[in-house]
C-alpha cells in the first residue's frame, strides 16, 4: 500500500483550484529539481539536487530530494504509476515483486541515511526544525513506497508508514501550512479506507486507521496549497479517481498535469488510455 512521499505519497478539491505555489524553473535548484522529476529528466533533476546539496550541505531536504530522484526513476523503468496497477485491490495485490537495479537501490538506501542523519543533528539543535522534520517525513514515506511497490513488503511498507505519520505530525503540529507533509498519510488512508471492514479493523489497531474521505482531502489539500509535492498528489488523486471509477476527474487531472509537464509521456499515455477504455463501452 503507497504512501509517500515523497512521499509523495498526495489540486484538486471538488473543483479546479490552482496550486498556490508552482514550482518555477527560474527560482531555487530545488525547485529546477523537482520540475526535473515529473518532466522525467532524471539526470538533470539530480543535478539540481547535487547544486543544492554543495550550496546548503547542513539541510537534510537536499539528500532526501535526491532519494526521491532515484525512486521517480525506478518508478518511471518499472512502470510503477501507470493507474492500471491500482484500479482495484486485487490488482494491487496480484503485482509481482519488481527487480529492482542495485546500484540505484544503493544510492536510494545512501541518500536517505545522509538525510535521516543531518536531520537529526539538526533536531538536536532545534526540536522543531521545519526542514528535519519534513526531511524525516519524506525518507519514511519514500521508503515505504519502495518497500510496498518495488519489493512488495508489505508489512515493512506499513512500519515505515506508521514512522512517516509521526514525523507528518510533528511537522504539522508547528506548522499549519507545511502542507506537502499531508502527503505522508493521504494515500495511505485512502487505500486502507478502500480495504474490507475487517482488514481496516486489524490496521486500526496497529495505529493505522483508514479513512477513505479523509485520505482524498489530505490529497486534495497537498495540491491545492502544497509547493514540491503537488504535482504528486495530483498523479495520487487520479489514481483515487480511476479506482472510484470516476474517469472524468481522473482525466482532468491528467490533462492539467500533461500541460504543466510536457516532457512526461505518462500523463500521455494515461489520457489515452482511459479515453480508449471509456469509449470501448
Amino acid at each position: 500500500m503507497a504512501s509517500v512521499a515523497m512521499v509523495t505519497v498526495l489540486c484538486l478539491a471538488m473543483g479546479r483550484p490552482a496550486v498556490a505555489s508552482p514550482l518555477d524553473a527560474g527560482s531555487t535548484a530545488l525547485d529546477r529539481g523537482f520540475l526535473g522529476l515529473y518532466n522525467l529528466d532524471f539526470n538533470g533533476a539530480q543535478k539540481d539536487f547535487s547544486s543544492w546539496e554543495r550550496q546548503h550541505p547542513d539541510d537534510p531536504v537536499g539528500p532526501v530530494s535526491q532519494a526521491a530522484g532515484y525512486l521517480f526513476s525506478e518508478f518511471n523503468r518499472l512502470g510503477v504509476l501507470e493507474t492500471q496497477f491500482f484500479e482495484s485491490n486485487e490488482a494491487f495485490y496480484a503485482l509481482t515483486k519488481r527487480s529492482p537495479d542495485p546500484m540505484v537501490h544503493q544510492e536510494f538506501e545512501g541518500a536517505l541515511e545522509q538525510a535521516r542523519s543531518l536531520a537529526h543533528r539538526q533536531l538536536n539543535k532545534d526540536h522543531n526544525d521545519r526542514n528535519a522534520l519534513f526531511a524525516l517525513t519524506m525518507a519514511s514515506g519514500l521508503q515505504a513506497d519502495y518497500a510496498a511497490l518495488i519489493e512488495k513488503r508489505n508489512v515493512a511498507s506499513l512500519h515505515y508508514t506508521k514512522e512517516a505519520t509521526v514525523w507528518a505530525q510533528q511537522l504539522l503540529a508547528i506548522c499549519k501550512d507545511c502542507w506537502d507533509a499531508q502527503v505522508a498519510t493521504g494515500f495511505s488512508k485512502y487505500i486502507i479506507g478502500s480495504m474490507a471492514a475487517p482488514v481496516r479493523w486489524f490496521l486500526r489497531l496497529g495505529g493505522l486507521p483508514g479513512d477513505k474521505q479523509g485520505g482524498i482531502a489530505d490529497l486534495e489539500l497537498t495540491a491545492a496549497h502544497g509547493h514540491y509535492l503537488a504535482p504528486f498528489a495530483r498523479i495520487l488523486l487520479a489514481i483515487a479517481y480511476v479506482r472510484d471509477k470516476d474517469k472524468a476527474r481522473a482525466l482532468e487531472i491528467l490533462e492539467s498535469l500533461r500541460a504543466e509537464f510536457p516532457g512526461n509521456a505518462l500523463f500521455s499515455r494515461e489520457i489515452h488510455r482511459l479515453q480508449s477504455a471509456h469509449e470501448s463501452r
